[in-house]
């Protein structure tokens, strides 16, 4: 048996042991596996921001326990198997690929993501967003809407119209601003949602992005925190002009690792 397959079927083993003899595993349903595996998800996401590889395998492996923790619920209750699961997504990808395993000629990235969208439209779906996780992030989800709207030729032609409509969004916030209206939220999410299409054109991801920003700002913060503290002085009893001092030592420090 090839390694791989040996490793999972090891995997599907030890669940199979767990769910008959273990207290806490016997209990698991569906509905109380979900906010674990959420928090599994960013666990791994977290881990690839961080480029630690070697966290990443580890959770890999918990993401591999909840997908067959999953399956084995699934086979008791008799809703699906897992091969029945397996099956179905190679299923899905097969005809999903036919530059692949058909004739379609296809040349590059974005004809496959745009025939990937009209292959699900032709198999039954009502809409192209029908299938956007309503549970999303609002940033994945923005990022994500849009990539499925490019997929029809729903698509600015040109990144000099992405700027214009950054500025007149940004425009239109100001003036609900000055004008204290309310109507700023919903400006704010306009001038938001446009960064994101932004975002796309300079081939950014804009979760990653932010995630970083969130992360630098964390360490810079945490640096100058500790900088105070080894002169004896309390933060919240300094200025925001004397914090800066520091702030500006705490990004000195990282980059040279001190």
């Amino acid at each position: 048996m090839d390694a791989s397959l040996k490793a999972f079927s090891r995997l599907i083993t030890i669940m199979d042991e767990l769910r008959e003899k273990c207290p806490w595993d016997k209990i698991q349903t569906f509905e109380t596996l979900r906010p674990l595996s959420i928090e599994e998800m960013y666990e791994m996401t977290d881990a690839i921001i961080q480029k630690d590889f070697k966290e990443l395998e580890g959770e890999l492996g918990d993401l591999f326990l909840h997908l067959v923790f999953y399956c084995k619920i699934g086979s008791e209750t008799g809703i699906f198997t897992i091969e029945s699961v397996l099956n179905r997504i190679c299923n899905k990808l097969i005809d999903r690929h036919p530059h692949i395993y058909s004739d379609l000629e296809i040349d590059n990235e974005e004809d496959v993501k745009s025939n990937w969208e009209k292959l699900k439209l032709k198999e039954g779906k009502e809409s192209i967003l029908e299938g956007v996780p309503i549970s999303l992030p609002a940033l994945v989800k923005a990022t994500r809407i849009q990539e499925k709207v490019k997929g029809i030729g729903f698509e600015w032609n040109n990144i000099e119209d992405v700027w214009a409509k950054v500025a007149e969004e940004l425009n239109e916030l100001k003036v609900e601003i000055d004008n204290n209206s309310e109507n700023i939220e919903e400006e704010f999410g306009d001038l938001l949602f446009s960064l994101v299409n932004l975002s796309r054109y300079i081939h950014v991801q804009p979760e990653n992005a932010l995630a970083k920003t969130n992360s630098k700002f964390i360490k810079r913060f945490q640096k100058m925190e500790s900088l105070i503290k080894a002169e004896k002085m309390e933060i919240e009893n300094m200025t925001l002009s004397e914090m800066d001092v520091y702030w500006e030592k705490s990004k000195i420090s990282l980059k040279k690792n001190i």
